[in-house]
């Protein structure tokens, strides 16, 4: 519970106000069957009728002061709560934005998501009742204990063994709830993750007609989900009906003492009724203690998991150097790389390369020889094991993350597209960018037509994911995108792959009169998009099998030939040749 140390310093004030009212509020409550005793035994025994009211109206005060406590208390109580919550929240979104790609490998999506919503407001559920409940309790109980004392020594031994009986029951609940709940909560990361998956390939599924098997999926997260539910609510289902069953068997041995008491002359009426007041307040006050435990064991589950994203690895940040602004040249040196927490094998091994400032290269090889891993490397999401990336001649490990991806733009494979409009989507890349800029880079991208056709253009509205265009529409918007940020470097993962030979010809062409400074590096599949860059490395199992022009490769590199002759033909090279 220390990683809210900070959140209670921020709401200490408004907290400690609040504890001040539970206790006043309490202290109302306290005073109210004394104030009955006194009713009963000097007014209604001797016919006090002045008694009686003067008595009642003092009862009455109190208890329109305690409830000015407890609404001044529920206020801020609410108050407190909720801010604290919207500040975990917030704490927890700005980390998963900074965590570091291994740490964000580790935790799937799904998980994430129930630890900043469920596991969030099960924090806030807690908060709250402390300050509502748990601080009340207490005092209630102990200031009754000690009234009832007071009252009658001899009854206190049967409220004592009854208290001591259902603080034994709260300790037991709770050391067996604690690992249950704590297995409610991945359960829930489960159903989550079966749902985000559907609805990211709900198109996909339908396509294969996958309903029956992700219906099975979700069934068997649901009924995991509901089987560990109903196991943690079992622990509660048997020791609440035992704790009523003790307070009720005290409450009944009371009475009983009582009239035996009272026959003797050893006590009053409005004693033994003030009594079994104080009696009922303890054992309520337990059975919210027990209630705020039973909250607390589940709040102990989720700060787990909440810790767990607030102590993940943050980016790499390395140090204040920058580097030339506008100048492009990267460049790698024996670099080896395999996926942390992944089989070990080296999705790069011992690559060197270099690109200079203004070049064009491409990057071609058979699919999971590691051409889309480069992108991540150049970007420093992850540490290379061996060798050294340098931009403009410094190592990117020297360089604080945001500074390196300032210079380098990215189009990703897969085309990702935000709820919003295409303007929106477009100066995601650069927020400051003018409307002439925006346009500008839609052009190059050869976006700029079929948004001019859309119902309002560039202010249209784009569904999550761009679901309401094609694939590549999507891909010239995500272009366009890149080109805005104005980066010295741009990288094109395999995003012209839906566009047609033609379209794909302009954008090319386009990318080199916008900014012929701009150093391209161009991720692709095809060989008729790779043979015109300046220079094409070719990659096979993470290795650079050929390094070159395109004439130059044609010659010494079997696997770029091997690709030349499956996309073009053999025809196309003799002639190329010749």
């Amino acid at each position: 519970m220390g990683i809210y140390k900070h959140y209670f310093n921020k709401y200490k004030f408004l907290f400690i106000t609040a504890v001040i009212c539970v206790f006043f509020e309490a202290l109302c409550d306290l005073m109210q069957p004394t104030i009955m005793a006194h009713i009963i035994d000097e007014g209604v025994k001797n016919s006090q009728v002045e008694t009686v009211i003067r008595l009642g109206l003092l009862m009455l005060l109190i208890t329109v002061v305690g409830a000015c406590f407890a609404a001044t208390r529920n206020i801020l109580a609410s108050k407190v709560s909720q801010s604290f919550s919207a500040d975990l929240r917030y704490d927890l979104f700005t980390k998963i934005i900074n965590c570091s790609e291994i740490s964000a490998d580790k935790i799937e999506s799904g998980s994430l998501i129930t630890r900043m919503t469920n596991d969030t407001s099960q924090v806030t559920q807690f908060i709250n009742g402390l300050m509502r409940i748990f601080f009340k309790a207490p005092v209630t109980c102990l200031g009754s204990i000690i009234l009832a004392v007071m009252l009658s020594p001899q009854m206190s031994l049967i409220l004592f063994l009854v208290v001591a009986i259902v603080a034994t029951f709260i300790v037991i609940s709770m050391k067996m709830s604690y690992v249950r709940f704590a297995k409610v909560q991945y359960a829930i990361d489960k159903v989550n993750t079966v749902v985000q998956e559907y609805l990211m390939g709900i198109r996909l599924v339908k396509a294969f007609g996958r309903y029956e098997d992700e219906e099975g999926k979700f069934d068997r997260a649901n009924a995991d989900l509901s089987d560990k539910t109903v196991s943690s609510q079992i622990v509660i289902a048997y020791f609440s009906p035992l704790m009523s069953l003790t307070i009720s068997i005290g409450i009944a041995s009371i009475l009983y003492i009582g009239s035996i008491l009272f026959g003797n002359g050893g006590i009053e009426v409005g004693k033994v009724a003030a009594f079994i007041n104080y009696m009922a307040q303890i054992l309520a006050s337990l059975i919210m203690i027990t209630n705020v435990f039973n909250t607390f064991v589940r709040t102990k589950a989720s700060t787990e998991r909440i810790n767990e994203v607030l102590n993940s690895e943050s980016d790499f940040k390395g140090s204040v150097q920058t580097v030339k602004s506008g100048f492009g040249e990267l460049a790698f040196d024996d670099v080896t790389f395999a996926y942390p927490n992944g089989s070990g094998i080296p999705t790069i091994s011992n690559l060197s390369f270099k690109v200079k400032q203004g070049e064009t290269l491409a990057i071609i090889g058979p699919t999971g020889s590691g051409k889309s891993t480069l992108v991540w490397l150049c970007l420093h999401f992850y540490d290379v094991e061996k060798g050294t990336i340098y931009l403009n001649g410094i190592d990117i490990k020297t360089l604080d993350c945001h500074t390196l991806r300032d210079n380098i733009a990215v189009a990703p494979q897969k085309s990702m597209l935000f709820t919003g409009t295409v303007y929106e989507n477009i100066a995601w890349g650069d927020p400051n960018a003018s409307p002439e800029e925006i346009v500008k880079a839609t052009q190059a991208a050869q976006a700029d037509e079929f948004i001019r056709t859309m119902p309002v253009q560039y202010e249209s509205i784009l569904g999550q994911g761009g679901v309401n265009l094609s694939g590549g529409q999507k891909q010239r918007i995500s272009i366009a995108r890149a080109l805005v940020k104005k980066s010295p470097i741009l990288i094109l993962d395999d995003c012209t792959s839906a566009l047609d030979a033609v379209t794909e010809a302009k954008v090319r062409q386009a990318l080199k009169t916008l900014d012929a400074e701009k150093t391209v590096i161009m991720i692709t599949q095809r060989i008729g998009t790779a043979m015109f860059a300046d220079q094409i490395l070719v990659l096979n199992n993470g290795v650079n099998v050929g390094f070159g022009s395109h004439q130059e490769l044609l010659h010494s590199c079997e696997t770029y030939r091997g690709i030349f002759d499956s996309q073009i033909g053999g025809d196309l090279k003799g002639n190329t040749n010749g």
